[in-house]
């Protein structure tokens, strides 16, 4: 497999796409909120990029819930397992995983389980009134293995962190929720100087709320009986747009909050992947800089040295 990693902005999709063209291969989705359909803007889908030259390359793993769902890691784990085989079993050699949800791909590469945890009322209340930057002190607290890339919102915290000491309750009774084999991969991360990361959020951000679409979708989801709270648990775009929408931001800071999370979360991205190399995954880095084409070449240099190991 190839795993094609990168922050949010940094063209993971379009050089995913090139590689696949290039391999006859497909592309399974590593993004924990673009499993959601209807969720398109604010996710950065980008469908339309799937066609390159006159072929549409196939995609799994987007588009696979409804919008409202708590879908969580233990799903997406045989979800990404069935495609998986699938797409092995059509001949192909190199299925490409792609996204920025650092846990997903590392939990499938490390062959690591989650399991379906139940909540966890008793620990939810003596979470509550923490502030977010609490919560994630008290998730890192149980190891490296729990993901706060994306956890811009108490609900989502305080869910990771009653997962994570699930895990911990039961590996300390023994138990052991290593389900999957590893997978092995060419990891391949693509990097942007930060000013260059920063300037691209900005400007695709500014275009999605000029022309409408962003707070257009989530006016949609709303209209379509999805409640507030639960966009707000999404995090992110879906979050601050529907504070916007209740009449509890402005435009003005309905931009500026959205693109200081939109940053700060880049910025967990990175670190996350740079935390995986800590943790003895190899990663093969791409600028993000160079042309598309040249992206390309230098992937499928760093595919003929691994397959030559």
């Amino acid at each position: 497999m190839i795993t094609l990693l990168g922050p949010t902005a940094s063209g993971k999709t379009a050089l995913a796409v090139r590689l696949a063209h290039r391999l006859g291969s497909e592309i399974l989705s590593a993004d924990s909120r673009q499993v959601y359909r209807g969720m398109d803007v604010g996710t950065g889908k980008d469908l339309s990029e799937y066609t390159y030259e006159g072929t549409t390359i196939p995609y799994h793993l987007i588009d696979i819930v409804p919008a409202g769902t708590k879908y969580n890691l233990f799903a997406w784990q045989h979800a990404f397992h069935e495609a998986y085989a699938a797409i092995r079993e059509r001949g192909i050699q190199h299925p490409i995983l792609c996204g920025g949800t650092g846990l997903y791909a590392e939990a499938v590469l490390r062959g690591y389980h989650l399991p379906d945890v139940a909540p966890n009322p008793a620990l939810q209340e003596s979470l509550q009134g923490l502030s977010l930057a609490s919560l994630r002190e008290r998730l890192a607290s149980y190891g490296p293995l729990h993901n706060d890339t994306d956890l811009d919102s108490p609900q989502r915290a305080i869910r990771a962190i009653e997962i994570a000491d699930y895990i911990q309750r039961e590996r300390l009774a023994g138990a052991d929720h290593t389900e999957y084999e590893p997978i092995e991969s060419l990891i391949l991360c693509i990097t942007l100087p930060r000013e260059e990361r920063r300037a691209r959020i900005t400007a695709r951000l500014r275009q999605r709320l000029d022309e409408g679409d962003l707070i257009g979708e989530v006016q949609r989801l709303i209209d379509s009986g999805i409640a507030p709270e639960d966009l707000i648990y999404y995090g992110l775009e879906y979050k601050f747009v529907t504070q916007h929408l209740l009449g509890e931001l402005t435009r003005d800071e309905l931009f500026t909050a959205l693109e200081t999370a939109i940053h700060q979360f880049a910025k967990r991205q990175m670190t996350w992947f740079r935390g995986m190399e800590r943790r003895g995954f190899t990663l093969h880095y791409i600028d993000g800089l160079l042309p598309r084409e040249e992206q390309l070449s230098q992937a499928l240099e760093y595919l003929e040295a691994w397959e030559q190991k």
